[in-house]
């Protein structure tokens, strides 16, 4: 059984990238910075250093969905006949797919995977066929030599990884969809994903359903409806991380902003207590002594405090807060994260369109009603992760998100410069 999803409203006629040249002659505006470069190329009528950009960045493959094999990403290579009898395979660049149509996925694929198994039967392989940077090649044995040697001599898993990618054309207009797109952006500068589409293929078919799988526990429809709702409902995270910060921010509007460590820990124990006896009714342990359990846990507590006055004397010291600055709530981690993941459901196909739309939507007002601006956003976000994963360890998990934060706060071309974090 399938765990996908179909809509009547998914079905359009794009099934493969269609893209014509201006009418007027005038230059073509490529959706992204790989197809301007291949289109220049293509100008130069050079067509060696074309294959060696596809090289490096990789292919898409279409896939019958219904041919395809769930637990694999091969299947066989889409080739059509010329009026000759000769065939042709079509491969694309991500920045030209279609919006994802049930009937048809689209596989990563390297250009050496192709020289290896490209089927003998086939005698062109055309890329981005029915756009301005169209180019043809034949499938030869010598040709594919070469296809081989440009993949070893260029081809880098993850070189595309940390960088700002955007689309110049096809992304949505200013307005909750762009700013929740843009709350995704720590996870598309990552993995160097394009941070304003919609029209979500990820790494490809099978690569968003195994990413899923392998990083979230997450195998079919259900599964990923629940995460995507716990992410926005912000239930995925320890909720006492948020609970030890609401205890500060309660003694800051209290007695002003100049809180003593001590009073903080004292303030969450006092509250984590009256929680404990609130819930359970009179007669409840709740005194220090009454139960060990709470009293490891009021320990627990205590001490997350120390880790975060740690972690944020760092961020001040890397410029990632303010010199006085404070994080308020970790919500952003996984609010980001839900922005992600209602692309990887969509890439994976467990998400229809319409509910893509809606969860990014509700991410934007998830977003701006927990914070002021994009660094605010970003030091809640930088925390949560260190929180997850970095145990004060201040290694990768940590510098590998404070250099997104830094480019993504100083780069013109970031979405946290060009998109208001607030409407005006």
């Amino acid at each position: 059984m399938r765990a996908a999803v179909e809509a009547e409203d998914e079905y359009h006629d794009d099934v493969f990238p269609g893209i014509a040249a201006p009418r007027d002659g005038s230059r073509w505006q490529a959706p992204a910075d790989l197809e301007e470069h291949l289109y220049e190329l293509c100008e130069a009528d050079d067509a060696y250093t074309y294959l060696r950009a596809v090289a490096v960045e990789g292919l898409y493959r279409p896939v019958s969905f219904a041919d395809k094999d769930s637990e694999a990403a091969a299947g066989p290579l889409l080739t059509v006949e010329l009026p000759d009898g000769r065939k042709v395979a079509q491969v694309y660049t991500a920045g030209v797919l279609p919006r994802p149509h049930p009937a048809v996925v689209y596989e990563y694929v390297t250009l050496g995977a192709l020289a290896e198994g490209c089927p003998d039967d086939v005698d062109f392989l055309v890329i981005n066929a029915a756009t301005p940077c169209e180019q043809y090649y034949l499938t030869t044995e010598d040709e594919r030599e070469v296809w081989a040697d440009l993949h070893r001599r260029h081809h880098r898993p993850g070189a595309g990884a940390d960088r700002i990618e955007t689309r110049r054309t096809g992304a949505p207009g200013p307005g909750p969809l762009l700013h929740g797109l843009a709350c995704g952006a720590h996870l598309c500068f990552a993995n160097g994903d394009a941070w304003n589409t919609l029209d979500w293929h990820g790494a490809g078919h099978h690569n968003e359903v195994a990413r899923l799988a392998e990083s979230w526990g997450v195998h079919d429809r259900e599964g990923w409806l629940a995460m995507q709702e716990g992410l926005l409902a912000r239930e995925v995270s320890p909720w006492y991380w948020d609970f030890v910060l609401g205890a500060r921010t309660e003694l800051i509007a209290r007695r002003g902003p100049r809180v003593d460590p001590e009073q903080w820990r004292d303030g969450i124990e006092s509250a984590l207590r009256a929680r404990a006896l609130e819930s359970g009714g009179p007669g409840t342990p709740h005194l220090p002594g009454d139960d060990p359990e709470l009293d490891a846990f009021v320990t627990a507590l205590r001490a997350l405090a120390g880790k975060v006055l740690r972690y944020e004397a760092r961020f001040r010291a890397d410029a990632l807060l303010p010199p006085d600055g404070l994080v308020g709530t970790v919500a952003a981690w996984d609010i980001g994260r839900a922005s992600k993941m209602a692309r990887w459901g969509r890439g994976a196909r467990y998400a229809t369109h319409a509910e893509l739309r809606e969860a990014v939507e509700r991410v934007c007002a998830a977003a701006r009603s927990a914070y002021a601006s994009w660094p605010e956003f970003s030091a809640g976000y930088v925390l949560g992760r260190c929180l997850h994963f970095d145990e004060e360890g201040f290694g990768p998990w940590y510098t590998d998100v404070l250099h997104a934060h830094r480019v993504l706060t100083t780069d013109p071309d970031s979405p946290w410069l060009t998109v208001p974090f607030h409407d005006a």
